[in-house]
């Protein structure tokens, strides 16, 4: 139940949980819209291939710069919806995402599809910039920690629900269904949005477009956060393949009836349950220390989604969990690997972006941090556009092969891992040398100031 207008112009009180109804209305609208883009984005290259007739490469490509755009566009869509007011950008934010949503639902053609790609992707890029800004113009000093966890929490519990509901829409109603499942969670998003949805007195707040872009242009230019970015590229490369890679990887080793969306499901599962205490045995270690802790991680993770067939030539094809229920081993080594990448968040995430607020100037904290997830603009580029052509050499399209070929084909598709192994072996490596750079650059930094 939503709260009532009146609450909102109640003054907070010492209760952690108390906020204003905006917040709620909020954090509960974003719950759809994530419930929303994660059943498409778990499908999105089987559905740019299966349905609109794209090659693996294209349906790749594309899904990568449709990823991309969604990281790379909210600090500018955000300068827009400050000069227009939050509610009204968040209406036109929602209307754009369900016409979007229903539209690659309705018209599966490749002239419609790229079209409705990039209204999902302004959309969802406004939604991104308003709802944290809204979070932190709703919240104290005092609460704005706890604001952010219900928030981050809002967005882990829709990712989770938009993806269980995505497998038994496909397999019952097809891919199709699934954006229209969307579109009704954006279009119930915007009648809440409508109706108890304040609008945010932010007069001379917010930055004009241009500044936003001057601030990009600084952040690209600062050398040690640029370097930085790359580097976890590496980890956000392997991470993308749970919607690049596996869905098309396991449905084609394993058969129709698995579920990649319940395999991707793990990653938010272990994040929600894991992040809080690493973060906390944490807390007393340097930032890039836990980061090269979780860079570590990613080959390891790559390497057991590689090593199904190890654990087929001893279990065979079916492995038995204590007589309660069997999975096939590429599922099983699927999952292992997906555990330890969300392990591997618990240790990067919080502290890059601690490490990457700590580098900005005073006063410019929320600008570079709007840009500091630029690592997933080029890991999406760069992730999905590899799966594109990894999946055509080592797991093709069955569609493209004939009864005779079907039989081999599959046989060296775990290649496949090991290329993402490679990727996260050289981020992890990469890590700890530029820990040491930095050392040495911020003692000598230390030193100068202490003779001037």
């Amino acid at each position: 139940m939503l709260p009532s207008h009146s609450e909102e112009q109640k003054p907070h009180t010492t209760s952690s949980w108390k906020f204003p109804a905006t917040f709620w209305t909020a954090n509960i609208v974003e719950l759809f819209e994530r419930s929303a883009f994660y059943a498409v984005f778990i499908a999105i290259t089987l559905y740019l291939t299966r349905v609109v007739g794209f090659n693996d490469i294209w349906a790749a490509w594309i899904g990568g710069v449709f990823s991309a755009g969604m990281y790379f566009l909210p600090p500018f869509t955000g300068a827009f919806a400050d000069k227009i007011g939050f509610r009204k950008a968040i209406l036109f934010a929602f209307t754009l995402l369900t016409i979007g949503y229903f539209t690659l639902g309705a018209l599966p053609y490749k002239t419609a599809v790229i079209p409705a790609l990039v209204i999902l992707m302004i959309g969802g890029s406004l939604i991104k910039s308003i709802i944290t800004g809204t979070v932190a113009k709703n919240t104290t000093a005092e609460k704005r920690a706890r604001g952010y966890s219900i928030f981050y929490g809002m967005v882990n519990i829709g990712s989770f629900l938009g993806k269980t509901f995505a497998f038994p829409l496909r397999l019952k109603w097809g891919l199709e269904s699934i954006n229209y499942y969307s579109a009704a969670m954006t279009f119930i998003a915007l009648l809440v949005v409508f109706f108890y949805y304040r609008e945010i007195r932010n007069e001379g707040e917010g930055k004009s477009l241009r500044e936003v872009w001057n601030g990009f242009v600084r952040v690209t230019t600062k050398g040690r956060l640029v370097v930085l970015i790359i580097i976890v590229t590496g980890f956000w490369i392997i991470q993308h393949q749970m919607y690049a890679t596996m869905p098309k990887y396991v449905l084609r080793t394993v058969g129709e009836h698995a579920s990649p969306e319940w395999i991707a499901n793990v990653n938010p599962f272990v994040v929600m349950t894991c992040v809080v205490i690493v973060t906390h045995f944490m807390k007393h270690v340097k930032a890039l220390s836990s980061m090269i802790v979780g860079m570590l991680l990613m080959p390891i993770s790559a390497l057991l989604m590689a090593s199904s067939t190890l654990v087929q030539s001893f279990g065979g094809l079916s492995i038995s969990f204590f007589g309660l229920f069997s999975a096939h081993p590429i599922t099983v080594m699927l999952i292992a690997g997906i555990v330890v990448q969300g392990l591997a968040e618990c240790f990067i995430s919080p502290r890059y972006l601690e490490f990457f607020s700590l580098h900005a100037p005073k006063g410019e904290e929320g600008l570079y941090l709007g840009f500091s997830h630029l690592h997933s603009f080029l890991s999406s580029l760069l992730g999905f556009g590899l799966s594109g052509y990894l999946l055509t050499a080592y797991c093709p399209d069955p569609r493209t092969l004939s009864a005779e070929q079907l039989h081999h084909a599959y046989d060296n598709a775990y290649y496949i891992w090991y290329y993402f192994a490679a990727i996260g072996f050289v981020a992890a490596i990469a890590l700890p040398i530029y820990q040491r750079i930095m050392e040495r650059i911020e003692k000598n930094e230390a030193r100068t100031v202490q003779r001037s």
